[in-house]
């Protein structure tokens, strides 16, 4: 698969059920994601696999994950979320 196909698919998954995660998730992806390392990479493609109550409940602080590796990009996507946007 190439580069460009396997971002448009993670972008796609990015694309969630409740708009609250799409808030979260598209900027963090669109922004960020190309930053990463690639252990980084795909702890952020395992993210997407987890159910969206788990996800939600995650980035709101709610409980925290279990998985490091899962609780690191958490963290990584709310500090995202808490900086100021530019116009």
């Amino acid at each position: 698969m190439s580069d460009h196909k396997a971002l448009e698919r993670i972008h796609w998954h990015c694309r969630r059920g409740m708009l609250e995660l799409d808030l979260f998730l598209l900027p963090f992806f669109e922004k960020v994601y190309t930053q990463l390392d690639e252990a980084e990479q795909r702890e952020f493609c395992r993210l997407l696999e987890y159910p969206d109550p788990d996800i939600y409940n995650w980035l709101m602080g709610a409980i925290e994950p279990e998985d490091e590796g899962i609780k690191t990009i958490v963290n990584r996507i709310r500090q995202h979320a808490k900086q100021p946007t530019r116009h």
